[in-house]
């Protein structure tokens, strides 16, 4: 489907001019290989979920066909079981090609299609890519709900040799939520009803809102603070109460949001991603504040360094990457209202699941 790339939603006071935003769109698309697939930079390597971000981007950017090609990658090399690796090596002669570099099989990462799917279908409205993706995001639904524990958290992953470990992040299975969601929105678009997803899908909520207990304690990195707002879990009282709780902790002023306590050691990504749970709780002020205050990380050719550590002044790691710039351009398109990007991350009208009606 061709569109040509557009930048206007992406312009934001003291975040992004359109000459800017321009400038990153390019810098994600010099990156994206001939056969679709967007690495980290190039002769690192790629994943899934990170690739789904990037290609994301390119959606709220206009650059459809690149989205596409993103997706078509993703499909062309699923696995049997409807996963994908957790990692692929990257091909600097941009040979086509599926070698794992980590062939463990992470859940999250394998939910996230359901997200980029959703997203490029609103973006677009095009219904012979949503036929074509469906057996996809299908499949990997259903690998991730084989993961799924009594409780409704998601198993982080299968090892490589297909044993399945039980364990569960909060950020993963928030994440997976909001992929639930998408991935509900887009059978009931097709007129195909899951009630199997919908249960599922209810049960995570559940256990991501009432048993903090069920999840790995990893309460040291920001991504378990917001990301079961940023996930759609908590929403209303509830997710301003939370980010409320830890924002001094977590929040640097006028350098962004560290990853991990007590590491003097702020992110693109994890600012970027904050913003986006800011804005879905209507606090949008507070967004631009932290998209704001990551213009440090501009590099002159218009993508965003990882990271940096304040201590020391000093950049780190020195590298550029398109899921930084990615979750960058996602924020903006947010607060600029870019339609398919409200959706999937306001999730305002995305199905919810039926969360069950016990305590237990």
């Amino acid at each position: 489907m061709s569109s040509p790339g557009r930048t206007e939603h992406l312009v934001l006071d003291g975040v992004l001019t359109a000459e800017q935003a321009a400038e990153t769109v390019a810098g994600i698309l010099a990156v994206q290989r001939d056969d679709g697939a967007i690495p980290w930079f190039r002769g690192h390597h790629l994943d899934p979920w990170d690739h789904t971000e990037a290609a994301m981007a390119l959606d709220a950017a206009g650059e459809h066909e690149a989205a596409e090609r993103a997706y078509v990658w993703l499909a062309r090399h699923q696995n049997e079981d409807g996963s994908w690796y957790a990692a692929y090596a990257d091909r600097p002669d941009g040979v086509d090609t599926a070698e794992p570099q980590d062939a463990s099989r992470e859940s999250n990462f394998t939910a996230y299609i359901a997200v980029g799917v959703w997203h490029h279908y609103l973006s677009t409205g095009d219904d012979t890519f949503l036929d074509r993706m469906w057996p996809s995001v299908y499949a990997a639904v259903e690998c991730v709900l084989s993961l799924q524990q009594p409780g409704g958290e998601i198993g982080w992953k299968r090892e490589a040799d297909g044993t399945a470990v039980t364990d569960a992040l909060l950020t993963g299975s928030s994440s997976i939520h909001q992929a639930l969601r998408c991935a509900l929105a887009i059978a009931e678009h097709r007129e195909e009803p899951q009630p199997d997803w919908e249960l599922a899908a209810g049960a995570l909520r559940h256990a991501i809102r009432r048993h903090p207990e069920r999840f790995l304690d990893k309460d040291h990195y920001s991504m378990d603070w917001y990301y079961p707002v940023l996930g759609g879990a908590l929403t209303g009282a509830e997710a301003t109460a939370r980010i409320e709780a830890r924002w001094d902790e977590f929040v640097v002023p006028d350098l962004g949001v560290r990853c991990v306590l007590p590491n003097p050691w702020v992110t693109g990504g994890e600012s970027c991603e904050l913003a986006l749970a800011l804005w879905a709780t209507g606090e949008s002020d507070r967004a631009l504040e932290i998209l704001r205050s990551i213009g440090h990380l501009r590099a002159d050719n218009g993508m965003y360094w990882t990271g940096y550590v304040f201590q020391d002044r000093a950049v780190w790691p020195v590298e550029q990457t398109t899921w930084t710039a990615g979750s960058l351009l996602l924020a903006v398109a947010a607060l600029g209202g870019d339609e398919a990007t409200t959706e999937v991350f306001g999730g305002g009208s995305l199905p919810a699941g039926l969360e069950p009606d016990c305590c237990g």
